[in-house]
Protein backbone atom coordinates (compact mmCIF):
# COMPACT_ATOMS: atom_id res chain seq x y z
CA UNK A 1 0.00 0.00 0.00
CA UNK A 2 3.04 2.67 -0.25
CA UNK A 3 1.79 4.11 -3.35
CA UNK A 4 -1.46 4.89 -1.39
CA UNK A 5 0.33 6.90 1.44
CA UNK A 6 1.86 9.36 -0.48
CA UNK A 7 0.17 12.98 0.68
CA UNK A 8 -0.14 16.12 -1.76
CA UNK A 9 -3.28 17.70 0.34
CA UNK A 10 -4.15 19.19 2.89
CA UNK A 11 -5.91 16.40 4.21
CA UNK A 12 -4.32 13.05 4.58
CA UNK A 13 -4.92 10.44 1.25
CA UNK A 14 -5.03 7.46 3.33
CA UNK A 15 -7.53 8.17 6.16
CA UNK A 16 -10.06 9.83 3.20
CA UNK A 17 -9.34 6.93 0.85
CA UNK A 18 -12.50 5.01 -0.13
CA UNK A 19 -12.05 1.11 0.35
CA UNK A 20 -14.50 -1.37 -0.71
CA UNK A 21 -14.40 -5.01 0.94
CA UNK A 22 -16.56 -7.46 -1.30
CA UNK A 23 -17.64 -10.30 0.89
CA UNK A 24 -19.12 -14.15 0.26
CA UNK A 25 -22.51 -13.77 1.21
CA UNK A 26 -26.01 -14.24 -0.57
CA UNK A 27 -26.29 -10.93 -2.13
CA UNK A 28 -22.64 -10.26 -3.17
CA UNK A 29 -22.29 -7.50 -0.31
CA UNK A 30 -19.98 -5.04 -0.26
CA UNK A 31 -18.76 -2.66 2.56
CA UNK A 32 -17.15 0.80 2.23
CA UNK A 33 -14.62 1.59 4.42
CA UNK A 34 -11.81 4.21 5.09
CA UNK A 35 -9.10 4.05 7.87
CA UNK A 36 -6.63 5.86 9.88
CA UNK A 37 -3.57 3.81 9.73
CA UNK A 38 -2.38 0.57 6.96
CA UNK A 39 -2.78 -1.58 10.47
CA UNK A 40 -6.16 -0.22 10.38
CA UNK A 41 -6.63 -2.13 6.78
CA UNK A 42 -4.89 -5.16 7.68
CA UNK A 43 -7.04 -5.61 10.50
CA UNK A 44 -10.23 -5.50 8.59
CA UNK A 45 -8.95 -7.84 6.02
CA UNK A 46 -8.43 -10.06 8.80
CA UNK A 47 -11.77 -9.50 10.18
CA UNK A 48 -13.71 -9.61 7.41
CA UNK A 49 -11.93 -11.85 4.85
CA UNK A 50 -12.81 -9.85 1.60
CA UNK A 51 -12.48 -12.20 -1.62
CA UNK A 52 -11.88 -9.26 -3.28
CA UNK A 53 -10.80 -5.24 -2.01
CA UNK A 54 -11.55 -2.27 -4.88
CA UNK A 55 -9.79 0.58 -4.00
CA UNK A 56 -11.23 4.53 -4.55
CA UNK A 57 -10.71 7.76 -4.81
CA UNK A 58 -9.92 10.04 -2.08
CA UNK A 59 -12.87 12.05 -0.86
CA UNK A 60 -13.24 15.71 0.21
CA UNK A 61 -14.59 13.93 3.83
CA UNK A 62 -14.45 10.38 5.60
CA UNK A 63 -16.04 8.35 2.82
CA UNK A 64 -17.74 6.30 5.66
CA UNK A 65 -19.88 9.22 6.14
CA UNK A 66 -21.34 9.69 2.45
CA UNK A 67 -24.68 9.10 3.43
CA UNK A 68 -24.85 12.24 6.34
CA UNK A 69 -22.46 14.41 3.71
CA UNK A 70 -24.87 13.65 1.33
CA UNK A 71 -28.39 15.01 3.18
CA UNK A 72 -26.97 18.10 4.05
CA UNK A 73 -26.86 19.06 0.50
CA UNK A 74 -24.20 20.95 -1.85
CA UNK A 75 -20.76 19.49 -2.77
CA UNK A 76 -19.38 18.47 0.43
CA UNK A 77 -18.70 14.95 -0.44
CA UNK A 78 -16.99 14.80 -3.50
CA UNK A 79 -13.54 13.20 -5.23
CA UNK A 80 -10.50 15.01 -4.69
CA UNK A 81 -7.68 12.92 -5.87
CA UNK A 82 -7.29 9.57 -7.38
CA UNK A 83 -4.79 7.86 -9.89
CA UNK A 84 -5.20 8.04 -13.37
CA UNK A 85 -5.95 3.96 -14.15
CA UNK A 86 -6.52 2.05 -16.98
CA UNK A 87 -8.03 -1.44 -17.68
CA UNK A 88 -7.40 -3.68 -20.46
CA UNK A 89 -9.02 -6.92 -21.08
CA UNK A 90 -8.24 -9.49 -23.34
CA UNK A 91 -12.17 -10.36 -23.84
CA UNK A 92 -12.42 -6.81 -25.65
CA UNK A 93 -10.71 -8.79 -28.38
CA UNK A 94 -12.60 -11.53 -28.91
CA UNK A 95 -12.92 -10.26 -32.47
CA UNK A 96 -9.36 -10.97 -33.56
CA UNK A 97 -8.53 -13.51 -31.82
CA UNK A 98 -9.27 -16.69 -32.82
CA UNK A 99 -7.27 -19.49 -30.01
CA UNK A 100 -9.68 -18.13 -27.26
CA UNK A 101 -12.86 -16.61 -26.10
CA UNK A 102 -14.00 -14.29 -23.02
CA UNK A 103 -12.02 -14.98 -20.34
CA UNK A 104 -9.71 -17.24 -21.57
CA UNK A 105 -6.58 -17.12 -22.75
CA UNK A 106 -3.53 -19.02 -23.83
CA UNK A 107 0.12 -18.19 -25.04
CA UNK A 108 -0.83 -17.40 -28.29
CA UNK A 109 -3.10 -14.18 -27.30
CA UNK A 110 -1.65 -12.46 -23.67
CA UNK A 111 1.51 -11.44 -25.58
CA UNK A 112 -1.54 -8.54 -27.02
CA UNK A 113 -1.57 -7.74 -22.88
CA UNK A 114 2.33 -7.21 -23.52
CA UNK A 115 1.47 -4.67 -26.97
CA UNK A 116 -0.68 -2.74 -24.77
CA UNK A 117 1.87 -2.04 -21.67
CA UNK A 118 4.47 -1.13 -24.07
CA UNK A 119 2.40 0.98 -26.42
CA UNK A 120 0.62 2.75 -22.98
CA UNK A 121 3.79 2.89 -20.73
CA UNK A 122 6.32 4.31 -23.51
CA UNK A 123 3.01 7.31 -24.29
CA UNK A 124 2.44 7.96 -20.28
CA UNK A 125 6.43 8.57 -19.64
CA UNK A 126 7.89 9.94 -22.52
CA UNK A 127 4.24 11.95 -23.89
CA UNK A 128 2.76 13.17 -20.68
CA UNK A 129 5.97 13.12 -18.42
CA UNK A 130 4.61 10.61 -16.01
CA UNK A 131 7.06 8.46 -13.89
CA UNK A 132 5.28 6.40 -11.25
CA UNK A 133 3.35 3.85 -12.98
CA UNK A 134 2.42 0.30 -11.75
CA UNK A 135 1.03 -2.42 -13.67
CA UNK A 136 -0.39 -5.11 -12.52
CA UNK A 137 -1.94 -8.64 -14.18
CA UNK A 138 -5.75 -8.94 -13.37
CA UNK A 139 -5.39 -12.26 -11.97
CA UNK A 140 -7.43 -13.80 -14.78
CA UNK A 141 -7.84 -11.85 -18.47
CA UNK A 142 -6.23 -8.67 -18.35
CA UNK A 143 -4.08 -5.93 -17.12
CA UNK A 144 -4.45 -2.51 -14.72
CA UNK A 145 -2.11 0.48 -14.96
CA UNK A 146 -1.73 2.78 -11.86
CA UNK A 147 -0.32 6.38 -12.55
CA UNK A 148 0.33 7.81 -9.16
CA UNK A 149 2.13 11.21 -10.17
CA UNK A 150 0.88 13.66 -7.99
CA UNK A 151 -0.27 15.83 -11.18
CA UNK A 152 -1.97 12.49 -12.45
CA UNK A 153 -3.57 12.10 -9.55
CA UNK A 154 -4.83 15.36 -9.23
CA UNK A 155 -6.44 15.52 -13.14
CA UNK A 156 -10.26 16.91 -13.06
CA UNK A 157 -12.74 14.10 -15.11
CA UNK A 158 -12.22 16.33 -18.59
CA UNK A 159 -8.14 16.19 -18.10
CA UNK A 160 -8.70 12.46 -18.09
CA UNK A 161 -11.00 12.00 -20.97
CA UNK A 162 -8.28 13.90 -22.93
CA UNK A 163 -5.41 11.46 -21.80
CA UNK A 164 -8.24 9.00 -23.22
CA UNK A 165 -8.61 10.70 -26.28
CA UNK A 166 -4.88 10.89 -27.02
CA UNK A 167 -4.46 7.59 -26.46
CA UNK A 168 -7.58 5.69 -28.04
CA UNK A 169 -7.25 5.01 -31.63
CA UNK A 170 -9.38 1.70 -31.97
CA UNK A 171 -13.06 3.29 -32.54
CA UNK A 172 -16.58 1.29 -33.32
CA UNK A 173 -18.14 -1.65 -31.99
CA UNK A 174 -17.99 -5.31 -32.02
CA UNK A 175 -20.11 -4.94 -35.27
CA UNK A 176 -18.13 -2.04 -36.81
CA UNK A 177 -16.18 -3.46 -40.50
CA UNK A 178 -13.56 -0.56 -39.66
CA UNK A 179 -12.46 -0.04 -36.59
CA UNK A 180 -9.15 1.99 -36.88
CA UNK A 181 -8.86 4.97 -39.28
CA UNK A 182 -5.62 6.96 -39.48
CA UNK A 183 -5.16 10.40 -41.40
CA UNK A 184 -2.98 12.93 -42.21
CA UNK A 185 -0.02 12.80 -44.62
CA UNK A 186 2.16 11.72 -41.99
CA UNK A 187 1.51 9.88 -38.93
CA UNK A 188 1.40 12.08 -34.89
CA UNK A 189 4.52 11.10 -33.57
CA UNK A 190 2.56 8.68 -30.99
CA UNK A 191 1.07 7.08 -33.79
CA UNK A 192 4.29 6.53 -35.53
CA UNK A 193 5.80 5.19 -32.52
CA UNK A 194 3.09 2.48 -31.73
CA UNK A 195 2.96 1.32 -35.72
CA UNK A 196 6.56 0.19 -34.86
CA UNK A 197 5.72 -1.63 -32.11
CA UNK A 198 2.38 -2.59 -33.96
CA UNK A 199 4.18 -3.92 -36.94
CA UNK A 200 6.59 -5.80 -35.23
CA UNK A 201 4.22 -7.76 -33.23
CA UNK A 202 1.62 -8.14 -36.04
CA UNK A 203 4.07 -9.66 -38.64
CA UNK A 204 6.36 -11.55 -36.82
CA UNK A 205 3.88 -13.34 -34.13
CA UNK A 206 0.78 -12.53 -34.49
CA UNK A 207 -0.57 -13.14 -38.48
CA UNK A 208 1.25 -17.00 -37.42
CA UNK A 209 -0.47 -17.85 -33.78
CA UNK A 210 -3.54 -16.82 -34.96
CA UNK A 211 -3.77 -18.56 -38.21
CA UNK A 212 -5.26 -14.86 -40.52
CA UNK A 213 -5.02 -16.26 -43.82
CA UNK A 214 -5.35 -19.80 -43.49
CA UNK A 215 -9.34 -19.27 -43.14
CA UNK A 216 -12.00 -17.74 -45.12
CA UNK A 217 -13.66 -16.43 -42.53
CA UNK A 218 -10.90 -14.31 -41.28
CA UNK A 219 -8.90 -13.42 -44.36
CA UNK A 220 -12.76 -12.39 -44.95
CA UNK A 221 -12.62 -10.01 -42.23
CA UNK A 222 -9.51 -8.33 -43.48
CA UNK A 223 -10.72 -8.14 -47.02
CA UNK A 224 -13.71 -5.58 -45.99
CA UNK A 225 -11.33 -3.21 -44.52
CA UNK A 226 -9.67 -2.27 -48.13
CA UNK A 227 -11.80 0.31 -49.57
CA UNK A 228 -10.45 -0.77 -53.27
CA UNK A 229 -13.15 -3.77 -54.69
CA UNK A 230 -10.77 -4.56 -57.60
CA UNK A 231 -7.74 -4.95 -54.83
CA UNK A 232 -10.27 -6.90 -52.67
CA UNK A 233 -11.04 -9.47 -55.52
CA UNK A 234 -7.78 -9.61 -57.16
CA UNK A 235 -6.88 -11.21 -53.89
CA UNK A 236 -9.56 -13.12 -53.22
CA UNK A 237 -8.81 -15.17 -56.43
CA UNK A 238 -5.55 -15.50 -55.38
CA UNK A 239 -6.18 -16.87 -51.69
CA UNK A 240 -9.16 -18.86 -53.60
CA UNK A 241 -6.41 -20.79 -55.77
CA UNK A 242 -5.33 -23.54 -53.24
CA UNK A 243 -1.31 -23.75 -54.91
CA UNK A 244 1.03 -25.39 -52.10
CA UNK A 245 3.74 -23.32 -51.11
CA UNK A 246 6.49 -24.04 -48.96
CA UNK A 247 6.45 -20.91 -47.10
CA UNK A 248 3.63 -20.51 -44.21
CA UNK A 249 0.43 -19.46 -46.05
CA UNK A 250 -0.30 -16.60 -43.73
CA UNK A 251 2.96 -15.20 -44.33
CA UNK A 252 2.80 -15.56 -48.45
CA UNK A 253 -1.28 -13.91 -48.87
CA UNK A 254 0.18 -11.22 -45.89
CA UNK A 255 3.15 -10.23 -48.18
CA UNK A 256 1.06 -10.11 -51.40
CA UNK A 257 -2.14 -7.57 -49.76
CA UNK A 258 0.82 -5.26 -48.58
CA UNK A 259 2.13 -5.78 -51.72
CA UNK A 260 -0.70 -4.43 -53.36
CA UNK A 261 -1.85 -1.98 -50.93
CA UNK A 262 1.32 -0.36 -51.49
CA UNK A 263 2.72 -0.56 -54.59
CA UNK A 264 3.47 2.83 -56.36
CA UNK A 265 -0.05 2.54 -58.62
CA UNK A 266 -1.82 3.26 -55.47
CA UNK A 267 -2.23 6.69 -55.39
CA UNK A 268 -5.01 7.31 -52.74
CA UNK A 269 -3.91 7.79 -49.29
CA UNK A 270 -6.75 5.66 -47.83
CA UNK A 271 -5.99 2.96 -49.71
CA UNK A 272 -2.06 2.89 -49.00
CA UNK A 273 -2.44 3.34 -45.52
CA UNK A 274 -5.18 0.37 -44.77
CA UNK A 275 -2.00 -2.07 -44.09
CA UNK A 276 -1.48 -0.08 -40.96
CA UNK A 277 -5.43 0.04 -40.13
CA UNK A 278 -5.28 -3.92 -40.63
CA UNK A 279 -2.34 -4.16 -38.05
CA UNK A 280 -4.21 -1.46 -35.53
CA UNK A 281 -7.17 -2.79 -35.86
CA UNK A 282 -6.10 -6.50 -34.69
CA UNK A 283 -3.35 -5.27 -32.11
CA UNK A 284 -3.86 -1.76 -30.80
CA UNK A 285 -4.70 -1.44 -27.27
CA UNK A 286 -8.38 -1.21 -26.38
CA UNK A 287 -9.01 0.39 -23.29
CA UNK A 288 -12.00 0.58 -20.89
CA UNK A 289 -12.51 4.52 -21.91
CA UNK A 290 -15.27 5.02 -18.38
CA UNK A 291 -12.98 3.38 -16.11
CA UNK A 292 -10.14 5.78 -16.84
CA UNK A 293 -11.95 9.32 -17.57
CA UNK A 294 -13.86 9.38 -13.98
CA UNK A 295 -12.14 9.59 -10.16
CA UNK A 296 -14.78 7.83 -8.79
CA UNK A 297 -14.54 4.22 -10.76
CA UNK A 298 -13.27 1.95 -8.59
CA UNK A 299 -10.27 -0.41 -9.50
CA UNK A 300 -9.14 -3.75 -8.01
CA UNK A 301 -6.47 -3.92 -5.49
CA UNK A 302 -3.06 -4.87 -6.81
CA UNK A 303 -2.09 -8.38 -4.49
CA UNK A 304 -5.81 -9.32 -4.66
CA UNK A 305 -6.60 -12.96 -5.49
CA UNK A 306 -8.81 -13.27 -8.37
CA UNK A 307 -11.61 -15.68 -6.83
CA UNK A 308 -12.25 -17.49 -10.47
CA UNK A 309 -8.51 -18.16 -10.86
CA UNK A 310 -6.79 -18.00 -7.28
CA UNK A 311 -4.01 -16.02 -9.26
CA UNK A 312 -2.41 -12.95 -7.22
CA UNK A 313 -2.69 -9.91 -8.74
CA UNK A 314 0.90 -9.57 -9.01
CA UNK A 315 2.91 -6.32 -10.49
CA UNK A 316 4.53 -6.23 -14.12
CA UNK A 317 7.54 -4.60 -14.87
CA UNK A 318 7.15 -2.82 -18.31
CA UNK A 319 10.71 -3.39 -18.93
CA UNK A 320 10.13 -6.65 -19.01
CA UNK A 321 6.77 -7.20 -19.86
CA UNK A 322 7.25 -10.06 -22.59
CA UNK A 323 8.32 -12.33 -20.30
CA UNK A 324 5.92 -12.27 -17.99
CA UNK A 325 3.29 -15.91 -17.94
CA UNK A 326 -0.05 -15.36 -16.54
CA UNK A 327 -0.60 -19.12 -16.27
CA UNK A 328 2.77 -19.29 -13.92
CA UNK A 329 1.76 -16.66 -11.37
CA UNK A 330 1.49 -17.54 -7.90
CA UNK A 331 -1.90 -19.15 -6.57
CA UNK A 332 -3.26 -19.14 -3.15
CA UNK A 333 -3.67 -22.31 -2.65
CA UNK A 334 0.29 -22.95 -3.20
CA UNK A 335 1.03 -19.87 -0.97
CA UNK A 336 -0.42 -21.73 1.48
CA UNK A 337 1.39 -24.53 0.92
CA UNK A 338 4.73 -22.57 0.72
CA UNK A 339 3.85 -20.75 3.80
CA UNK A 340 2.99 -23.70 5.80
CA UNK A 341 5.86 -25.63 5.35
CA UNK A 342 7.99 -22.64 7.01
CA UNK A 343 5.44 -21.78 9.76
CA UNK A 344 6.23 -25.11 11.13
CA UNK A 345 9.90 -24.07 12.40
CA UNK A 346 9.08 -20.56 12.35
CA UNK A 347 7.43 -20.51 16.22
CA UNK A 348 3.97 -19.74 14.99
CA UNK A 349 4.39 -16.31 15.75
CA UNK A 350 2.29 -14.26 13.73
CA UNK A 351 3.16 -10.77 13.90
CA UNK A 352 3.69 -8.64 10.14
CA UNK A 353 7.68 -8.94 10.22
CA UNK A 354 7.54 -12.62 10.35
CA UNK A 355 4.96 -12.78 7.46
CA UNK A 356 6.89 -11.10 5.40
CA UNK A 357 9.80 -12.98 6.56
CA UNK A 358 7.66 -16.10 5.72
CA UNK A 359 6.59 -14.89 2.18
CA UNK A 360 10.13 -13.95 1.06
CA UNK A 361 10.37 -17.76 1.08
CA UNK A 362 7.40 -18.20 -1.21
CA UNK A 363 6.57 -18.15 -4.85
CA UNK A 364 5.45 -14.06 -4.55
CA UNK A 365 9.15 -13.06 -3.18
CA UNK A 366 9.89 -11.62 -6.48
CA UNK A 367 6.94 -10.02 -6.57
CA UNK A 368 6.09 -8.64 -2.57
CA UNK A 369 9.43 -6.09 -3.10
CA UNK A 370 9.14 -4.64 -6.27
CA UNK A 371 9.59 -0.76 -6.60
CA UNK A 372 7.96 -0.69 -9.76
CA UNK A 373 5.88 2.33 -8.95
Amino acid sequence: MKFLMVSTLTISRFTMRSFFHKLRCTNGCRMEMSFNKVDDLQQAIKDHCPFKIDIGPVYSVDPEKRSAYAQSGGNVFRPVERELVFDIDISDYDDVRFCCQGADVCSACWPLMTVAIKIIDTALREDFGYNHILWVYSGRRGVHCWVCDGKARRLDDGQRAAIVNYLHVHKGNEHSIKKVTLVGQTFHPFIGRSAEVVKEFFEEKFVLSQNLFSDEDRYEKILEMIPDESITSELRGKWQDKKHTRDDINVVRWGQLKHLLQSGKQKMLGVRRCVEEIMFTFTYPRLDLEISKHMNHLLKAPFCIHPKTGRVCVPIDPKHCEDFDPSSMPTLSRLLEELNMRALGSGGEEDLENILHLANHTDISSHLFCNLC
